[in-house]
């Protein structure tokens, strides 16, 4: 948002409260090794990305397409046949899906990519597990495919996400790869923070309330502007503005559209434990899936294998990725363990454990008709604006379009040369 205002000629000032910029996509830095919070991927398709972000800058390092499923004792290759076709055999031999699964997963790739975003947004919609039966995938291929690999992106391995989302996800993947930025996934807002004017944003800087023309900080200290911007989660906007029970009033001239915001979500969590290590379980730069259904693991990666900075010279870093955010991590470090020694045996017990990475408030829950419609105005009748994933799609891209669609409200109501 701070960008886009930037460059329509707002003068802006970002309170962080934290002390770094990033929020849910940041990277810490642990005895060398970057831990993302929360093991997650950028997709470069994504349109405001391509728009804002600068990807040579970010050098973006690419996954291989496809996937390591566990099933029945074995690891399978699972690849995209368009873009490894040497690996074609393997993958059609692979006994995650029939070769009917295998035919209606380039019909759905095709399906996906067909007409513009906003005509996939308004199709028909249903949650992601009914829309793959009607489909006619198999039990087998959602089960030991769809469910590991959509409920590490949804954290819903239930697939009870919109359709919509299912839909819009896959055209993303099908028009690019996966990828991790060198520097780890806060890279993204590192560089966005470091093109505005020296000084627009402060770190370390706790808002307590917001009213119409002021901020209002921790210990009563106030920061008049002419418009206000709440560019947190629903949780924080919820305290801070009561959004969810306020009505949005759009102005004419606002690019952003009228809707009614967004109702309270359910939140998805997900547990990370990154594991340093000189026996990696893969040397490819691949996702590993659980497709056996039980057992607490859902993904596995070696994100230095993908990018190397992720780990220092001589090791590497594993990412285990666990739904919800409930379990005692002593416990369920122990239970992660003992999996991981069934697939890859005593190798495991020489891998240090670095950290076991708890968010609880990972992603909304994106249900059916939580897209309808997908770009939610939060433009109050106090002059307000709120801006978030919740209002667009729970997405690196649905946070970025909202924070555009906020700047563009805030530009169209108080103009050039004003202050936000």
């Amino acid at each position: 948002c701070a960008t886009h205002l930037d460059r329509l000629g707002v003068a802006c000032r970002v309170l962080e409260a934290s002390d770094a910029v990033g929020g849910r996509a940041r990277t810490d830095t642990v005895d060398g090794f970057l831990c993302d919070r929360g093991f997650q991927v950028f997709l470069p398709a994504y349109p405001d990305a391509r728009r804002l972000l600068d990807y040579d800058a970010l050098d973006l390092r690419p996954f291989e397409p496809g996937a390591l499923v566990r099933s029945g004792g074995r690891f399978h290759r699972f690849s995209d046949p368009w873009r490894r076709p040497q690996h074609l055999l393997a993958t059609a031999l692979a006994p995650v899906a029939t070769l009917g699964d295998k035919l209606r997963i380039a019909g759905l790739r095709s399906r996906v990519q067909r007409g513009t975003l906003e005509a996939l947004f308004a199709r028909p919609e249903s949650t992601t597990q009914a829309y793959l039966e009607r489909q006619g995938f198999s039990p087998r291929v959602i089960d030991r495919f769809f469910r590991p690999f959509l409920g590490g992106i949804f954290l819903d391995g239930t697939l009870a996400t919109s359709s919509r989302m299912f839909e819009f996800v896959f055209r993303m993947f099908a028009q690019g790869p996966a990828t991790l930025p060198a520097g780890g996934l806060g890279a993204l807002a590192q560089q966005l923070a470091a093109g505005l004017p020296p000084g627009t944003v402060e770190l370390g800087v706790r808002v307590q309330s917001i009213r119409p023309g002021a901020v209002v900080l921790e210990g009563g200290a106030e920061r008049p502007a002419d418009a206000v911007v709440a560019a947190v989660d629903q949780s924080g906007a919820q305290r801070l503005l009561s959004v969810g029970a306020t009505q949005p009033h759009a102005e004419p001239e606002s690019a952003a559209p009228a809707a009614a915001c967004a109702p309270k979500p359910a939140w998805r969590g997900t547990t990370c434990l990154y594991f340093a290590t000189q026996q990696p379980p893969t040397t490819e730069p691949i996702l590993v899936l659980n497709g056996e259904g039980r057992g607490p693991i859902n993904t596995l990666c070696v994100p230095s294998r993908v990018a190397p900075g992720y780990a220092p010279a001589g090791w590497d870093l594993v990412s285990v990725s666990v739904l919800g955010a409930e379990r005692d991590p002593d416990q369920l470090t122990a239970h992660v363990t003992s999996q991981l020694r069934e697939w890859y045996g005593r190798r495991v017990d020489a891998w240090r454990l670095l950290q076991v990475c708890r968010v609880p408030q990972a992603l909304p829950a994106q249900p059916v008709g939580w897209l309808d419609p997908v770009e939610k105005s939060a433009v109050r009748a106090d002059g307000v604006v709120a801006c978030g994933d919740y209002l667009d799609t729970a997405s690196i891209q649905g946070a970025l379009a909202s924070g555009r669609r906020a700047a563009e409200a805030v530009a169209a109501r108080c103009g050039a040369g004003a202050t936000a």
